[in-house]
């Protein structure tokens, strides 16, 4: 991808960059050739993106010629949103107080160059608030109040406020910046398109193992793309690629959130994207979508603290408690009787206003049916964990599995593919693992999940690697449709 800084005069950047081209504001904006460049990061470094100045119009046209422009106009107005300001101290309270604990005075200025401080200490801090506005060069001002350090304001700066001191530093961060994320770019075979797998090492539920992970990037590079792994300190690189992958557990108030949104925002390609992830994390909101297009579920109620006594008529003893966004069995409990339930009722009503109360099934399996494009890919059984009710078993911090069997998705039975299909067709045409129940002949879908396990030797036990290469051939299709301006 091309480099540009664009400033109001080339004068603005006083240092030439290696394959960094430095170009004038009005040039950029005038010059036709400029305009039918393709593959380019334009760095605006303009002196103003207040609203209609040439700063602005950098970033806006930029957007409109398919070029990644940092800062976008989005990230400008990012930065006057008080709110949004707001919500970045909170999410980073604890990094904030931890980064800033030496200081003894009451205020603190932090300038933020492309990522960086002079002062190694700040690194993480500076990286996190760089990933949430995404403008090159920042400055962010602090204060201690009796609830201790707060994020009042952050600002894009220009070159000319740039102290003489720090250009050395700048330099040398806008360097490193530009040659990709460790400060060095990897030699590789020129590839058609980009694709970023965002993953978390240290996660104990990952959706994926490495070696699966090992064999979406292979079957990535077969189709011509070339697949990097990312974390969430990458968020600020999403405008490089040309697709995202999802391959962490998703949820709402979440940085994987937020990567899909950005994504999405940018135009990438997203499989998890964002419409998913809302709609698949909250059991509220599939009990109701589910209910609403007559789609066979364990008979479910939505209930508020005034509507609880319904349950034990309605359900009776044992039944199912589900927060609204549990995962891995977490937040997921069967009640025996009334006093297990008022109980767990006290427990879940502190962290939601709405509850999910599912009758109790039985069984010694649940199906999960694996969909992706509007299509079944592959059909498990998962078994319930030995001594236990549900397939994963959480108990003093340990977790344990029951086994699991992969079948032919034909051989899998056809109600429990069509139910699954309906259930995921209603959230959209992204990647799904539907559990469904069989019972006395009868299948019900106990909930769509937007990030289902992939894991090398039990979901791809039948398709061995053509399972990751239909995957890839999904977002292979979509880029290209998206280049075209098809989708």
């Amino acid at each position: 991808m091309s480099v540009l800084i664009v400033t109001n005069t080339p004068d603005d950047w006083p240092a030439q960059i290696e394959n960094v081209q430095v170009v004038a504001a009005n040039d950029y904006l005038t010059d036709s050739k400029f305009s039918e460049l393709r593959g380019v990061k334009v760095f605006n470094l303009c002196r103003s993106y207040k609203y209609q100045t040439i700063g602005y119009y950098v970033s806006l046209l930029a957007e409109a010629r398919g070029h990644k422009p940092l800062p976008s106009v989005t990230s400008v107005q990012d930065l006057k949103t008080h709110a949004i300001v707001r919500l970045a101290s909170s999410d980073l309270e604890k990094l904030i107080e931890k980064s800033l604990a030496p200081i003894k005075s009451d205020k603190f200025e932090l300038s933020i160059y492309f990522g960086r401080n002079m002062a190694q200490r700040y690194d993480r801090l500076c990286t996190q608030l760089f990933n949430q506005f995404q403008t090159p060069l920042l400055r962010a001002n602090f204060v201690r109040d009796k609830n201790g350090w707060q994020l009042r304001a952050i600002n894009a700066i220009s070159t000319n406020d740039v102290p003489d001191a720090h250009w050395d530093f700048v330099l040398e961060a806008a360097q490193q910046h530009f040659a990709g994320r460790g400060g060095s770019v990897k030699k590789r075979a020129r590839a058609r398109f980009d694709l970023a797998i965002l993953h978390n090492p240290e996660d104990a539920d990952k959706p994926s193992n490495d070696k699966a992970l090992s064999k979406f990037i292979k079957a990535a590079e077969a189709q011509g793309i070339h697949a990097e792994m990312i974390t969430r300190d990458d968020y600020g690189s999403i405008g490089e690629f040309d697709a995202l992958f999802i391959r962490e557990t998703t949820q709402v108030n979440h940085h994987t959130y937020r990567f899909s949104r950005r994504a999405a925002g940018e135009g990438l390609v997203v499989i998890d994207d964002p419409q998913s992830i809302v709609r698949c994390t909250n059991k509220v909101f599939l009990a109701e979508i589910l209910s609403r297009h007559k789609v066979a579920t364990p008979k479910t109620l939505v209930v508020q603290a005034e509507t609880a006594d319904q349950i034990a008529p309605q359900l009776g003893f044992p039944c199912v408690l589900k927060k609204p966004d549990s995962s891995f069995s977490h937040g997921v409990v069967k009640v025996k009787n009334e006093a297990e339930l008022a109980e767990k009722l006290k427990e879940f009503f502190e962290h939601s206003d709405l509850i999910i109360a599912q009758e109790f099934l039985p069984t010694t399996f649940d199906w999960r049916i694996g969909i992706i494009d509007r299509q079944p890919i592959y059909a498990c059984k998962y078994y319930m964990a030995t001594g236990h009710w549900q397939i994963i078993q959480q108990k003093e911090g340990k977790t344990k599995y029951g086994k699991s069997e992969t079948l032919p998705i034909e051989l899998a039975p056809r109600k429990a593919v069509q139910v699954a299909l309906k259930a995921a067709n209603l959230i959209g045409d992204g990647l799904y693992g539907v559990d469904v129940k069989e019972s006395n002949g009868h299948f019900s879908v106990i909930e769509v999940n937007d990030n289902p396990n992939l894991d090398a030797g039990y979901e791809d036990a039948i398709l061995k690697d053509e399972l990751y290469r239909r995957i890839m051939s999904v977002f292979l299709r979509r880029i290209e449709q998206r280049k075209a301006g098809l989708s």
